[in-house]
């Protein structure tokens, strides 16, 4: 029974995405440039975040970074410290008539556990905590909506933690952390954590794959 419960939420839900998406297509198209739109994402670590939506059909480009701390430009040993306020993230530019920013949303909740507080896994700090940075108040809308329907349908046992802050800035990871996953394959991080979440996602978004 709790099993097709958790199946009758989740097809209400992604009933109410398609929905969402076409409000958020009409009250956010005067935030459109040249047919691209900005996102940016914290989900844990930014290999594996970056791993996901390199992956992701429409997306055109995805940078690593910092974001929402006060440090100008800080380098990586100053974010894993946890005292610059900034979260590893994501920031990526996507053609929305392929990929809409509610399918990111989908994307972005499905591939992390957005119930625990500044941690993924056996990665712990602030600097790992779940966060959308909205640029518009469209992108805002949608990122409120949807947690507070992912809430009241009970998806996961704990509540979500996301936070959902306007966006303020982004800093560029140095360059070795820039496409990570892809150019090292073998390497141990990316063999054990990023693999095995890579391939889940192919296997559950087969359809929005490039």
């Amino acid at each position: 029974m709790r099993q097709a419960g958790v199946i009758l939420s989740l097809l209400f839900f992604l009933t109410g995405m398609v929905v969402w998406a076409e409000n958020y297509k009409r009250e956010n198209q005067y935030t459109m440039n040249n047919n691209e739109e900005l996102a940016t994402f914290a989900g844990g670590c930014f290999w594996c975040t970056e791993a996901i939506f390199d992956q992701v059909k429409g997306v055109k480009s995805v940078t690593s970074g910092y974001s929402g701390g006060h440090v100008i430009n800080p380098s990586y040993r100053e974010v894993t410290q946890g005292r610059t306020g900034h979260a590893e993230a994501i920031q990526l530019t996507c053609d929305p008539d392929v990929i809409t920013y509610i399918e990111l949303l989908e994307i972005f909740f499905k591939t992390h556990d957005p119930t625990t507080l500044n941690r993924q896994g056996a990665d712990v700090g602030t600097q790992y905590r779940s966060a959308i940075f909205y640029h518009s108040e469209a992108q805002r809308k949608a990122a409120e909506e949807i947690i507070d329907a992912l809430d009241r349908e009970g998806i996961w046992n704990n509540p979500i933690v996301t936070e959902v802050t306007e966006f303020s800035n982004f800093y560029p990871a140095e360059a070795y952390h820039q496409e990570y996953f892809e150019n090292n394959p073998n390497q141990g991080y990316c063999r054990i954590v990023i693999q095995p979440k890579v391939e889940k996602f192919k296997k559950v978004f087969e359809d929005k794959l490039k």
